[in-house]
């Protein structure tokens, strides 16, 4: 057997295992890049070392780490409770405010299962207080998250737009956002009518009793009400954030070190409300990530990744080549990391984003879409959030219902991403 089936057999074990073993995929890509690459192919020590991506982890700590700070004091909550300030009594405007606010946070740089973790159990108490179907109301949250996931703030966008970047294949983050977002709100706007969301437009109830359910949540955590209002902490924060995209998007400052300069500074105001923000940063997701990575450039380096390429290329078609590609993304993802199927199938897609007969930014998003779109699974963090939250209905009964949405977002999500970016847009 060749040294590139072998590493491609390894690829596929660690999402095997990922899948259904409560193991970090990033252990296993550091695992996988030592065996297969100075076990099996005789790489040095050093030259796995320098697989490492540190760009990308300066990129996803300082993003997290100034997340964290703006989750820990409170900042989070004050933007919520804007949002929700917008339903105006209108019940069928609660989960596209739902949608919103995930789109929203993720778009600012929030990582998905974060603010699916914010949003979750808000949305599903709405949902049992006001007798609305809590399988609309989690689906549009989720589907909120894929449709800001791709920002060029969000470590989904960073890792896409770093691969793209670092093998000089053409690309446009603010194209992917945009694309992301739009197919975010057709799909969502197909499930809401879907489940039954025009006749939420014929109930209403007061705004105040909607804020008030939402305030619930943190009073049941003691924080007191009126520290849900605006403060001089929180309003420098928003400011910070600002910052953030202006520096990021307006003078190019590279984002991880923006991030890390804008929570120093954060975190001098306000040094006490400190001790608890690195325990909140998603170190197992950057774990996942920086090693998946790691063992992606071992594949490169012992040529797997040509090896790949040449057989995609081989198809013949690119336009059959991109449909297969967004399938497997979304497939896979449905069970395991998106994160690091992101990281390890679009450098595998390079034939398909070089050919100049298809447009390589609605290749690359079909795929990045296709597979971020199942995380609604059960399976996945954001879908076993909906699980732990959901109310006032059997969770067996919940989850064969999300495990069925899945089903048909698996089957329909990817054929549609391709339909819309490649063959319409392309």
């Amino acid at each position: 057997m060749s040294l590139e089936l072998i590493s491609i057999i390894v690829l596929l074990l660690m999402f095997v295992i990922g899948a259904f073993l409560p193991i970090n995929l990033g252990i296993l890509g550091f695992v996988a890049a030592f065996l297969v690459g100075s076990l099996v192919s005789g790489m040095s020590v050093d030259d796995i070392f320098s697989g490492f991506p540190g760009d990308l982890f300066v990129l996803l700590a300082g993003v997290t780490y100034l997340f964290s700070i703006v989750q820990n004091n409170g900042t989070v909550d004050l933007i919520t409770g804007w949002g929700l300030r917008l339903v105006k009594g209108n019940l069928g405007l609660v989960p596209w405010v739902m949608f919103s606010l995930c789109t929203l946070l993720t778009g600012v740089g929030t990582l998905g299962p974060a603010a699916i973790a914010i949003l979750a159990p808000i949305s599903m108490r709405f949902a049992f207080r006001y007798n609305i179907n809590p399988l609309l109301m989690g689906v549009m949250v989720v589907i909120g998250s894929t449709a800001g996931s791709f920002s060029p703030l969000n470590p989904y966008g960073v890792i896409v737009n770093g691969v793209m970047e670092s093998r000089n294949l053409p690309f446009s983050p603010g194209m992917l956002f945009i694309n992301a977002f739009i197919y975010g709100f057709v799909v969502s706007m197909l499930i809401f009518i879907a489940l039954g969301g025009l006749r939420m437009f014929k109930r209403k109830t007061s705004t105040e009793v909607q804020v008030a359910a939402a305030l619930d949540i943190n009073a049941e955590n003691n924080i007191e009400k009126q520290e849900n209002g605006l403060t001089f902490y929180k309003g420098v924060t928003l400011l910070g954030l600002v910052a953030l995209v202006v520096l990021a998007l307006g003078f190019k400052v590279n984002i991880g070190f923006a991030a890390f300069i804008i929570g120093l500074i954060l975190a001098l105001i306000a040094p006490k409300q400190q001790s608890a923000v690195l325990g909140k940063m998603p170190w197992s997701v950057i774990l996942l990530i920086t090693g998946i990575v790691t063992y992606v450039e071992v594949l490169e380096a012992i040529g797997t990744i040509e090896y790949v390429t040449e057989l995609i290329a081989n198809v013949g078609n690119p336009v059959i080549a991109a449909l297969s590609a967004s399938y497997v993304g979304g497939f896979v993802s449905a069970f395991a990391s998106t994160t690091g199927m992101l990281a390890a199938l679009i450098p595998l897609a390079a034939p398909i984003l070089q050919d100049p007969a298809i447009s390589s930014i609605g290749v690359v998003s079909a795929i990045a879409i296709a597979s971020s779109i199942v995380d609604l699974s059960p399976f996945s963090t954001n879908g076993a959030l909906l699980l732990a939250n959901v109310q006032g209905v059997n969770e067996r009964v919940f989850f064969k219902q999300l495990l069925l949405v899945t089903a048909l977002v698996v089957v329909f999500g990817p054929g549609l991403a391709w339909l819309i970016f490649v063959v319409i847009g392309g």
